[in-house]
């Protein structure tokens, strides 16, 4: 058996916002991984710097061993940087064993469980109307699935008029593509505890697919409080990095689907883990993923082989994506087979995608400095962005 020792570490800055990792191992074995914070990447990128050392002659076949190594060899441990750092090079170290053994990924965590994934399209857009019309254009394209961000700047309680604009967007959504349709609603931790009652209250007759980060993660002991208000399925999970962090919410029986990033959550050993507990709990998966082409293709891998996987995030045609978009760093524009709303079980080996490498080096010579806005009430305060 090849011994498939990691000999060079490369990372690429690209276009819109996201990091890339090249791995080589001294068999000239490539694999590629996606360790990115949006809005921290030469951070992220720094922290892969710390860890090379410890990279350099690992076996790829090792990967365990190398997250028990990284995580639980460090004084500190945890947190966005550390765990999108480990997160990315998990995601090569897979793909390298995945291709060095000649199967895809899934394989290796047990086999596939279904032959298609299906996947939500990001919507945006100001006004019900503006909304409205992007659900009604993702459907035309034949997804049965769309998520939104459907409020901005919220104060601690805001006002009637803020809540009643939440309920006016998604009943424009729901007239316009009926009730086949599934709409996930994200609140990106916008809402705090105080009105997230009526939040739910005023979203409820339209039946959502679940609510995301209706209050931030900080708050998550107001989640069971929350999900027992509401029928609406309660998600969470996107700035979670560690089973340990999901162990609490589903003791307590607070959430239906949990929602880890592939690039933030330890990567594909650690997601996988994240699954299985979930599992037993009776949680659903659906891995959170507004990023490239490689964070998402690590999911796809988890999302085949664990019989809780409920539906995929992806970034194609999302707003963030300014510069370049999902395929746009593939070798084939079509190398996910996005059809109707849906990914096909993937056949070639490792992460499943190959990596348009010159393109790549071209986009990291200018690469990017992508950072969220700032927001402000009406009265000079930071709010949530």
């Amino acid at each position: 058996m090849q011994d498939l020792a990691i000999t060079r570490v490369e990372t690429f800055r690209v276009a819109p916002r996201w990091l890339f990792l090249k791995l080589t191992t001294a068999e000239g074995i490539v694999g590629w991984g996606e360790p990115v914070v949006e809005g921290r990447a030469a951070t992220v990128e720094a922290c892969i710097r710390e860890i090379e050392e410890h990279l350099i002659g690992h076996s790829a076949h090792r990967i365990d061993d190398f997250w028990q190594m990284i995580y639980r060899g460090g004084f500190y441990r945890g947190g966005p940087v550390l765990m999108s750092a480990l997160a990315g090079i998990d995601q090569a170290l897979w793909d390298i064993k995945g291709k060095a053994l000649g199967v895809p990924v899934y394989q290796l965590l047990g086999g596939a469980v279904r032959d298609k994934m299906r996947i939500y399209g990001w919507i945006g857009g100001d006004t019900p109307d503006e909304l409205a019309a992007a659900a009604r254009k993702r459907v035309d394209n034949g997804f049965t699935a769309v998520k939104m961000t459907i409020c901005d700047q919220m104060t601690w309680i805001d006002s009637p008029r803020k809540v009643a604009e939440v309920g006016d967007k998604m009943a424009a959504m729901r007239e316009a593509v009926g009730d086949e349709i599934l709409i996930g609603v994200d609140l990106h931790g916008r809402v705090h505890k105080g009105q997230a009652k009526a939040i739910a209250r005023v979203l409820e007759p339209y039946h959502p697919f679940f609510l995301e980060e209706l209050v931030l993660t900080e708050n998550n002991d107001a989640l069971k409080s929350l999900r027992d208000f509401t029928s609406i399925p309660m998600a969470t999970g996107e700035r979670m990095y560690t089973r340990w962090d999901f162990k609490r919410i589903l003791e307590q029986d607070a959430v239906d689907i949990i929602q880890p990033d592939l690039s933030h959550a330890g990567g594909i050993t650690e997601v996988k883990k994240i699954a299985a507990m979930a599992e037993a709990y009776d949680v659903a998966l659906a891995p959170h993923c507004p990023l490239g082409p490689i964070s998402f293709a690590a999911a796809l891998q988890v999302d085949f082989n664990c019989i809780n996987a409920l539906i995929q995030e992806s970034s194609l045609g999302i707003h963030y994506n300014v510069g370049a978009d999902l395929t746009d760093y593939l070798t084939d524009p079509d190398g996910f087979q996005l059809r109707d709303g849906h990914v096909p079980l993937p056949t070639a080996t490792g992460l499943g995608i190959e990596i348009d490498e010159d393109k790549v080096r071209r986009a990291a010579e200018t690469g990017h400095n992508w950072k969220n806005p700032i927001w402000r009430n009406p009265d000079g305060s930071v709010t949530e962005w």
